[in-house]
């Protein structure tokens, strides 16, 4: 957000809630909105609160089963290695789902939601190039158990759509919606 001229205030959120949905989009909207909608819970005061969460989806499918998984943050070390196993040598996306509440001083609250995608290829990875990758402790609490900004990046043989998405919050999408809708002063 600095990098896009707003000043903020960050207030993590605990946890990720249920978050039972047909679609990758949907799906990461639906975290996003759960870790808002937690922040909306603790505030009083006229605000906008943002959530974003992102995914990691392996396959083509536009519906979450056996063509289309759901990659999220690896719980270990050997999860780590399992993803980036799947990934290494082709391509899936990174979703980002986003929930703004806008808290007026009359106490109304508004609430627009959106998701972006940006396709990543990886190129083809040893099994040496994932240990060490994983050892690094870089693929730890990252989606798909890696962060393109990272050393990851010399694995990175194209993206499609935002970089920042991938990083983690589509500032540039964010920043319009949130001077479309009033937001920013």
């Amino acid at each position: 957000m600095a990098q896009a001229g707003i000043h903020c205030e960050i207030l993590p959120a605990q946890g990720d809630g249920e978050c039972l949905r047909n679609t990758p989009g949907e799906y990461a909207m639906a975290l996003a909105g759960n870790k808002a909608q937690e922040i909306l819970e603790k505030t009083e005061d006229a605000a906008v609160i943002i959530g974003a969460d992102t995914i990691v989806v392996y396959g083509e499918g536009d519906r979450i089963g056996a063509d289309c998984r759901i990659l999220g943050k690896p719980v270990d070390r050997v999860q780590a290695r399992v993803m980036l196993h799947a990934l290494q040598g082709s391509r899936h996306r990174v979703i980002t789902g986003v929930v703004i509440y806008t808290r007026g001083e009359n106490g109304e609250v508004k609430e627009e939601s959106f998701f972006e995608t940006t396709r990543v290829s990886v190129y083809p990875m040893t099994d040496a190039e994932i240990d060490e990758y994983v050892s690094s402790g870089e693929a730890d609490d990252k989606a798909g158990a890696y962060g393109i900004q990272g050393c990851f990046g010399r694995y990175i043989s194209g993206i499609a759509g935002d970089y920042y998405n991938v990083v983690g919050l589509p500032i540039a999408q964010l920043y319009h919606r949130l001077k479309r809708n009033g937001a920013l002063q």
